[in-house]
């Protein structure tokens, strides 16, 4: 079986925030909260690249749906990585965070595989890598 990814779920503690961070602050295009009519139903889909979407979906939400507790996460248990096409355009992004009230944890720099990186925290603790790699044509 080929593996199909198509959403990516993160669990946040205030959807609005998380809205306006992506949306707002990011640029990322959205219809915004849809599904308040409807119990832990209250969800954000952001379009990626082809067949690829991004949900922020509150913590309580998903432990209510899955039967799990909430518990305290770590921020080093994954990472999501937004390749672009040049350096110029991680510094671009890396600001845009910061301005959207992101936590830059490592400044944009050259990389020892001959690339150009950052990394970041949105306002729920995930880590985003802004990464160029000239080995990959976008």
């Amino acid at each position: 079986m080929r593996a199909r990814v198509s959403v990516i779920t993160l669990g946040v503690e205030d959807l609005e925030a998380s809205l306006r961070f992506y949306r707002d602050g990011l640029g990322f295009a959205t219809e915004g909260i849809v599904g308040q009519q409807f119990e832990h139903g209250a969800v954000v889909f952001i379009d990626m690249q082809a067949g690829l979407r991004l949900a922020l979906w509150p913590r309580a939400s998903i432990a209510h749906d899955t039967g799990l507790a909430v518990h305290p996460s770590s921020p080093t248990e994954m990472t999501l990585g937004h390749n672009v096409a040049s350096a110029e355009e991680v510094d671009t992004l890396m600001t845009q965070a910061k301005a959207a009230g992101a936590a830059i944890i490592k400044p944009a720099h050259t990389t020892f595989w001959g690339g150009y990186s950052g990394y970041f925290q949105d306002p729920d603790g995930h880590v985003w890598e802004v990464v160029w790699n000239p080995q990959w044509v976008s």
